[in-house]
């Protein structure tokens, strides 16, 4: 009796499945008219005060949004088996898609896309909240998008299969997890490092909130509550104990703080983690539940100024050199420079076809570089102040997510086209280094020494690069370290011995890093 080999049962199991599915298809089909007419009878029997035919037109549409569901869940197992059957076969024959091309498969394309999207519908529904409640209906969008993550990138195939045009490095540099931040109750949009002392870390977020937070301890320190929508950007002043918040309900606020550090405790010993070693990318994730916020952090629910001339969500503000001026990006396509001490509005910057997204002033000259979803950033030059010079730099194909300027003269872009790009001031034409990622990158830092560029993604990861393109390090992350949402923004702080780099998501937290610097540059 012949003896049937192991790949041709495998086949023909595969074959057997697909078959039974196209036959639980038609008969789908065959009996959807009597499901229809059984439903209409059902629908003559009960008593209802809607007109016949208005009930009939809302029978057709309800089925309409059946059908399309039932195609969407046929399409989602045809592509979990196609993951399946790879998978199957690669560990059959031993074989990794670390660094594979695979542009050219369907099944990448499809996935891609549909990411990219719904975490567009995500930022688009959070930042343009505003006196939504924070309890129970955020609650259920965070929950929303922590099931969005899962399920899209464990569709995806999760974090092993990387397109990239840079050749992986085995790092000995460390990039150790030195501390979490957590209080928010909802997604962390943007945070920053104050340039005065004392030396505090602000976060703002989704939960209509902005928090000042220790960062030896990670202890809360104060809480501003003045705001009636999503915080989605904070700055500190150069020089003095003032924060610059912009927020989902149209206004930027400028508020006073005074804090007093507590003392710092010792820090636990946490074992070093390679950025390059295998870790655990379990998605694996802890129950959903209310984070219990500080209980005795102070607040304040008054600002100093209110800023209110934009028509939209403001998206992002920033303090230009010396802190007597601020400058407001908006989704109404504009930008605004206001007088701090009259709160008037001095120019409005026009100019962008679509919304902007994010906004940067220049650490020691007047110029202002301004993103949108036009797909391209605008320089804005106020050196003269007869002469408001405007460049426009065209490179990327989808949404700039950010564009900041670095000590010297460059600008460094990022994009939900997967792409960062590293552009000369003196020559706008084309970027003199291109970085090509995997996954839709947000909110960029650029160090101020070294010049290392650290990238937030979607996909959970933060990546560090260089001014060349080079990538230096992927910070470690697990079911046990790291972020388990969507990653929206990175800030560094060089001068700070225990945490020199920060991140934020939406898993409601922010994380104090510490990268080893020199090791990290020793590998280049």
């Amino acid at each position: 009796m012949p003896v049937e080999s192991g790949s041709s049962a495998a086949a023909r199991q595969a074959k057997q499945k697909r078959k039974s599915h196209s036959l639980s298809i038609r008969r789908t089909n065959s009996t959807e008219q009597e499901r229809s007419g059984l439903q209409r009878d059902m629908l003559d029997g009960q008593d209802s005060k809607l007109p016949l035919s208005l009930r009939s037109n809302l029978l057709d549409l309800f089925s309409q949004i059946e059908r399309e569901f039932e195609n969407l869940y046929i399409e989602n197992l045809e592509l979990r088996r196609d993951i399946e059957t790879l998978n199957d076969r690669l560990a059959a024959e031993g074989q990794t898609l670390e660094g594979a091309d695979l542009a050219k498969g369907a099944l990448k394309t499809k996935a891609s896309h549909s990411t990219s999207q719904l975490s567009q519908k995500l930022k688009t529904t959070y930042k343009a909240s505003t006196s939504k409640p924070r309890s129970n209906s955020c609650h259920a969008r965070v929950g929303g998008t922590r099931n969005f993550s899962v399920t899209s990138w464990e569709l995806w195939g999760g974090d092993s299969w990387i397109v990239s045009s840079f050749k992986a490095t085995t790092s000995r540099a460390v990039c150790q997890l030195v501390r979490e931040y957590v209080g928010h109750r909802d997604g962390i949009w943007d945070l920053s490092v104050s340039r005065t002392q004392p030396v505090v870390l602000g976060t703002a977020s989704a939960d209509h909130s902005a928090m000042l937070w220790s960062i030896e301890t990670g202890k809360c320190l104060l809480k501003y509550m003045g705001h009636q929508g999503s915080v989605n950007s904070i700055k500190f002043h150069p020089t003095e104990q003032m924060a610059l918040t912009a927020s989902g309900d149209q206004t930027a606020h400028i508020w006073r703080y005074m804090v007093q550090l507590p003392t710092p405790q010792p820090v636990a010993d946490i074992s070093q983690t390679p950025c390059e070693d295998d870790v655990d990318f379990s998605d694996k994730d802890e129950a959903d539940g209310e984070v219990e916020g500080p209980n005795d952090c102070p607040s304040v629910r008054v600002a100093t100024t209110t800023l209110r001339s934009h028509q939209g969500v403001v998206i992002a503000a920033d303090w230009l050199v010396g802190g007597k001026q601020v400058v407001t990006a908006s989704w109404d396509r504009a930008a605004n420079l206001y007088d701090v001490e009259t709160s008037e509005l001095v120019h409005s910057l026009t100019g962008h076809d679509q919304e902007l997204t994010h906004c940067c002033t220049h650490p020691t000259q007047r110029l202002v570089v301004t993103s949108s979803r036009d797909t391209t950033f605008r320089l804005w030059d106020f050196r003269d102040p007869s002469i408001h010079s405007v460049n426009v730099f065209q490179g990327h194909t989808d949404t700039v997510t950010s564009a900041v300027f670095t000590v010297g003269d460059n600008v460094v872009s990022g994009s939900d086209d997967r792409t960062v790009k590293v552009w000369d001031l003196k020559n706008m034409r084309s970027p003199i280094a291109t970085i090509r990622t995997d996954s839709a990158v947000n909110r960029i830092s650029v160090s101020v020494t070294q010049k290392i560029i650290a990238l937030p993604h979607d996909n959970r990861q933060v990546r560090l690069f260089d001014m060349a393109g080079v990538r230096l390090a992927r910070l470690p992350r697990s079911n046990r370290q790291g972020h388990r949402r969507m990653v929206c923004c990175s800030a560094w702080c060089e001068d700070n011995t225990s945490c020199n780099l920060f991140t934020c998501g939406f898993d409601r937290q922010a994380i104090g890093w510490n990268i080893n610097i020199p090791a990290l540059l020793q590998e280049k």
